[in-house]
């Protein structure tokens, strides 16, 4: 089959099950690590903010950024004020989906009209969207981690710009599963990874990083592991951590991105591990190298410093001791992580 007994990662969460079953259908080992969970902010008082301007119509436009997002802040604004008044107030208004799940919130909610945003439904897809609109009072309901780059766009057009958010994404309450992901990472044991919303990316990393295998993460993912991204949002993610997107669905579903990267298994690991890798430049070396040159002396000299500068606060005489060897044991771990990285 597709996978033929591959090893695949799946970082999937709420559709964890439903994503193992399409790998294995393609013949996969699957291993699925959920790398998020979302958690309500704790303090909502900017949201009611929010809705007390909301309703005086201190806004021209209203940005729906997810589906899960919009319901969830009418559930909260019902706690306070009339059922349906949020809706009401989105009827009086400009209102813009940026993709399917919001557009069916609203119809939930029955608001219709809403401008609406094309595949891949991306910030910027949804700038095309309202390019040329008159509005310039402008809420955006946020997921999980903050859009930068829209609210900056949407400033730089001249708009007062309020955010609205209601949830962030957060690790899973058990993050073992991620561990042992980044572990698996680690010691070359994934062939493909699938990702398929932007904060599995940075869930991963950090995993890794307390791990102590980041690095080693990190270089797998840019030269072994095939990297499958569901869209362009995930693959600009992968890009801040110069992770190349190596196969890309024709339509941003997670059921098209399995088959897609199923049938193109063979190629995709071929064309991986046969590119060249990009070799530093000198002067990159040489900053590599005059750093590691640097690093022994330089923690022992701190480590003495912060240990000398206790002693006199506390009147004791064994802390300058005790940190110069701190100093000297941080140096020598600074080597040998670059030592490894090097292999």
């Amino acid at each position: 089959m597709a996978f033929a007994g591959r090893k695949v990662l799946a970082l999937e969460s709420r559709r964890s099950a439903e994503i193992a079953t399409l790998i294995r259908n393609q013949g996969g080992d699957v291993f699925v690590a959920p790398s998020m969970r979302e958690a309500p902010l704790e303090n909502n008082d900017s949201a009611f903010d929010f809705a007390g301007r909301l309703f005086a119509g201190e806004f021209d436009m209203m940005i729906l950024l997810t589906g899960v997002g919009t319901r969830a802040l009418n559930k909260l604004l019902a706690t306070r004020y009339p059922e349906g008044r949020f809706a009401e107030a989105l009827r009086g208004m400009t209102v813009v989906a940026r993709g399917p799940k919001p557009m069916g919130a609203l119809r939930e909610l029955g608001v219709t009209g809403a401008i609406t945003v094309k595949e891949p439904n991306t910030w910027r897809e949804l700038l095309q969207a309202i390019e040329g609109r008159p509005e310039k009072r402008i809420a955006v309901q946020e997921y999980g981690r903050s859009n930068e780059e829209l609210l900056q766009a949407l400033r730089e057009r001249g708009a007062e710009v309020t955010s609205v958010r209601i949830y962030q994404w957060a690790l899973p309450e058990d993050t073992a599963p991620l561990r042992e992901a980044a572990r698996r990472l680690a010691a070359a044991q994934v062939d493909f990874a699938l990702f398929t919303t932007s904060i599995q990316v940075p869930h991963l990393i950090q995993m890794a990083a307390e791990e102590g295998v980041e690095d080693a993460v990190l270089t797998n993912l840019r030269r072994r592991t095939v990297v499958a991204s569901i869209g362009p949002s995930c693959s600009e993610m992968l890009e801040e951590y110069s992770i190349p997107t190596d196969v890309a669905p024709s339509h941003p579903k997670m059921g098209i991105l399995v088959k897609e990267t199923a049938d193109q298994a063979e190629g995709l690991m071929e064309k991986k591990r046969a590119a060249p890798v990009e070799k530093e430049t000198f002067l990159q070396q040489y900053g590599r190298y005059m750093t590691l040159g640097v690093a022994l002396p330089a923690a022992t000299f701190v480590g003495y410093g912060i240990g000398y500068l206790l002693d006199r606060a506390l009147g004791t005489t064994f802390l300058s001791v005790v940190f110069l060897g701190l100093g000297v044991v941080s140096g020598f771990l600074q080597i040998v992580r670059e030592v490894n990285r090097e292999k």
